[in-house]
């Protein structure tokens, strides 16, 4: 990865999305619109206390946000970190597939020295 790809990932962003848990977490959150630990937890495998701890760290690198709704914590996606996080994945693509042509190239005229 260049340098310039390397200083615009966000490591803990991608910590943050790297958890099968909270990408589904952030599945249901866009199907839905908002929700809550105790709405979230009713669809996922894993207690109430397991979802809030997930959202926390989902919120502290931005990918939700809460508000209050009277006792609850109503989350949202935050429509623009998720942009930046799409983004990102994109420029590390962009990175990976010039990295892999290369390699093609280069293995390409090693066969054909090969066979002269």
């Amino acid at each position: 990865m260049s340098a310039a790809v390397a200083e615009k990932v966000d490591d803990d962003l991608w910590s943050a999305i790297g958890d099968p848990t909270r990408r589904r977490m952030l599945d249901l959150l866009l199907a839905g619109g908002d929700g809550t630990a105790t709405t979230l937890s009713e669809q996922l495998p894993v207690t109430r206390q397991a979802v809030a701890k997930h959202l926390v760290v989902l919120d502290r690198v931005g990918l939700v946000h809460a508000a209050a709704a009277g006792r609850e914590r109503r989350y949202r996606v935050d429509d623009a970190q998720l942009a930046r996080a799409a983004a990102q994945l994109s420029s590390v693509g962009t990175t990976w597939d010039a990295r892999l042509r290369r390699i093609k190239d280069i293995a390409e005229a090693v066969q054909r020295d090969r066979e002269r």
